[in-house]
């Protein structure tokens, strides 16, 4: 095993499935998570540390180490990328490891340009106890080139699970069902399409003259589901084989998708959806699901 350093050689040619590793136990659970990935998609695993060399200052020549900080954390990256491959023992795909000199998600960022998918824990080491997702989980699924997915520290078993994926009508919550949908069928399980309707209290909360009732709620959801009905024939049509099945749920979006990661195999969201703040990178749902998920979470780029 060796840490290799980025050339356009190795870039031009793909890192397939991209782990971020460094040493948390929710990082080993992502390298267990993309080695699966890799093998189910026949592709290259490339394991990534990332460190940055600390500025040192030193009022002489006599205080100076004999190693300077940069060999120092290389030396330190290179140990965890070592653990890294011992928790590989029956791997039988290609493995690459690399020690990447820069910030974490800025390295992941560029990586993820030449990879299929991205694979990280969602709390590294550097993160504050309790805090639900760490900064790289945060920040990587707005910024990466390709589809994020966000592994938690616990992995429920999900064997034989659906993978489900969340649309509201835009051509972000399209994109990530057909994404799903391949995923799906590479791994020859259901897919499952859902879209949250909010209630209707959220809504004359801020805007009390409406005239919301249960009718109008059952009409919208009669309406949504006849749209999923043609989301879900033209995913059939492209997957013939694929089992797919839709449904409209009433409530909180991000509570509703949060509670369907507890037992898919996988939930898939755009990177934003319908929301009024058209320029944020990651939408308000796709960030709270993030938080709060129990299962695998796919972040597909627009």
């Amino acid at each position: 095993m060796t840490a290799e350093n980025s050339s356009t050689e190795q870039t031009s040619i793909g890192f397939g499935v991209l782990v971020g590793y460094d040493g948390s136990e929710h990082a080993a659970r992502a390298l267990e998570y993309g080695a699966e990935e890799a093998t189910r998609r026949n592709l290259a695993l490339t394991v990534v540390c990332a460190y940055i060399a600390p500025a040192m200052f030193y009022a002489n020549l006599a205080s100076m180490p004999v190693e300077n900080g940069q060999d120092t954390s290389r030396r330190a990256v290179e140990k965890l990328l070592a653990e890294a491959a011992e928790l590989l023992p029956d791997h039988a795909g290609k493995v690459s490891y690399r020690a990447e000199q820069g910030d974490a998600t800025g390295v992941l960022r560029d990586l993820s340009a030449h990879a299929s998918a991205a694979v990280v824990g969602s709390r590294g080491r550097g993160g504050f106890i309790g805090r639900l997702l760490g900064s790289v989980s945060t920040a990587l699924p707005a910024h990466a080139h390709c589809p994020t997915i966000v592994v938690p520290g616990h992995r429920p078993e999900t064997s034989n699970a659906p993978i489900v994926a969340a649309v509201d009508g835009s051509d972000s919550g399209s994109l990530a069902m057909f994404a799903a949908a391949e995923v799906a069928s590479s791994r020859g399980t259901a897919l499952e399409i859902v879209c949250v309707l909010p209630r209707g209290e959220e809504w004359l909360y801020w805007y009390p003259e409406l005239e919301l009732s249960s009718e109008v709620t059952d009409r919208r959801s009669k309406e949504l589901e006849a749209g999923l009905e043609v989301q879900a024939a033209a995913v059939a049509q492209q997957f013939p084989d694929l089992k797919v099945s839709a449904v409209v749920s009433i409530g909180d979006p991000t509570e509703v998708i949060a509670e369907k990661t507890k037992a898919a195999a996988l939930t898939v969201l755009g990177t934003r959806g319908r929301g009024p703040a058209s320029s944020a990178l990651l939408g308000s749902v796709s960030r709270g699901v993030l938080h709060h998920a129990q299962g695998p979470v796919m972040i597909v780029p627009s």
